[in-house]
């Protein structure tokens, strides 16, 4: 794995796609309990290893994940994601050009839990016995053109709700490469799709200071002047 940030409270890695990181039905060995074994053994700790999950991406895509190492980190930032003071930000690629070259998309969603899809809907949209539509919204920006007509998008989310930006993209007439659940017409060849958790910026729950942790992506082969 590739380590991008760590001190004694956090640890931030760049999860490559097809990794998960918290344990699902499929039984696969999670991002947490791969850290918790590499931190024992690394350091010759002696019983069990605190790893908190701070936050989660979907398991084709790439970039950053957070992890705290303590209970306390693990608290403080859990405070700072429900305060909206962490900021996220992605790369997307997708083949259509968007309509304007920055903008912000706000939209209604519902989670479809047995598709594991999410959809735009009204705003007073219920599904099933009372799952009321949450609001989404996002900043995004054209950044680059490849030379084989594909688009690098710029993604600054505001809400977290579940493939917010896969699903609002594609709202928009710009589904991401390789996402087949939300319309790309083919798959890429490794499973991932083309999203990337390209940083994440808060103010470090201990120490206090301001922290931007970045993960570099190679852009699937892509090439783009950025």
């Amino acid at each position: 794995m590739t380590i991008l940030y760590e001190d004694n409270h956090l640890l931030a890695i760049n999860k490559r796609p097809g990794q998960i990181v918290q344990g699902d039905k499929t039984g696969d060995e999670p991002l947490s309990e791969l850290l918790k074994r590499f931190i024992k053994e690394r350091d010759h700790k002696p019983g069990n290893v605190f790893c908190g999950v701070v936050h989660r991406i979907d398991r084709p895509v790439s970039g950053v994940v957070l992890f705290a190492k303590t209970s306390k980190a693990l608290s403080r930032m859990n405070v700072l994601i429900q305060q909206r003071e962490v900021k996220k930000i992605y790369w997307a690629i997708t083949k259509n050009r968007p309509p304007q070259e920055q903008g912000t998309l706000s939209d209604y969603m519902v989670r479809n839990e047995r598709l594991n899809k999410s959809f735009i809907v009204d705003a007073g949209h219920k599904q099933g016995d009372a799952q009321q539509a949450k609001l989404a919204e996002l900043d995004y920006r054209l950044l680059a053109v490849s030379n084989g007509g594909y688009h690098l998008l710029e993604v600054d989310l505001h809400t977290g709700r579940h493939h917010q930006v896969r699903c609002q993209l594609a709202h928009m007439g710009c589904p991401i490469k390789g996402d087949l659940k939300y319309g790309a017409p083919r798959s890429n060849p490794d499973g991932s799709i083309s999203l990337h958790a390209r940083s994440i910026s808060f103010v470090h729950p201990v120490s206090k200071q301001p922290l931007t942790i970045e993960a570099p992506w190679d852009f699937g082969g892509l090439e783009f002047d950025i």
